[in-house]
């Protein structure tokens, strides 16, 4: 139950981060409704905060836009599965699920990509089989890696076009 109180902390700042970018969330009423839900949970105790917290302190860890959305979206589904074995009568948590439910909608799908990182964890490399097919690959592997970075050198260094209006 402590980490549900506090992981609802986590969600009002997900829901303040999607909601500067989505413009699709009433921000005052989602507030509103999160203090409402952190009573539920009387999140305000003093044994929350211990230990820390459980999405936003590893969230830093992910600078790009793109990995982020991923994240957010896998916190987003396990907000979405907490509120749905609560008591969805009560009105605020019916709104914070719909809300919940658009942004996950809106969101990339990175349960396929997590269970493609596991399964890359899993391969038993001291199989002469899969060993075979890795040296098989590498090359291929290798350039994907530098024409990625490459592109993004190229991206970077390109001056700033201005149009000629």
């Amino acid at each position: 139950m402590t980490c549900q109180t506090y992981s609802l902390f986590v969600l009002s700042v997900i829901m303040i981060y999607f909601g500067r970018f989505g413009n699709s969330l009433d921000l005052a009423q989602l507030e509103g409704d999160i203090d409402k839900l952190k009573a539920d949970f009387n999140a305000s105790l003093s044994e929350v905060a211990d230990g820390g917290s459980i999405f936003t302190g590893n969230l830093t860890n992910w600078t790009e836009k793109n990995e982020k959305r991923i994240v957010l979206s896998q916190i987003v589904s396990m907000y979405l599965e907490m509120l749905e074995k609560t008591d969805t009568s009560k009105e605020h948590v019916r709104h914070i699920l719909e809300e919940l439910h658009t942004l996950k909608s809106s969101l990339p799908d990175g349960l396929n990509k997590m269970k493609y990182l596991i399964d890359l964890t899993n391969l038993q490399m001291s199989d002469l089989t899969i060993q075979r097919k890795a040296v098989n690959e590498l090359f291929a592997v290798l350039k994907k890696l530098v024409d990625t970075s490459a592109s993004l050198k190229r991206k970077r260094s390109q001056p700033q076009r201005r149009c000629k209006c």
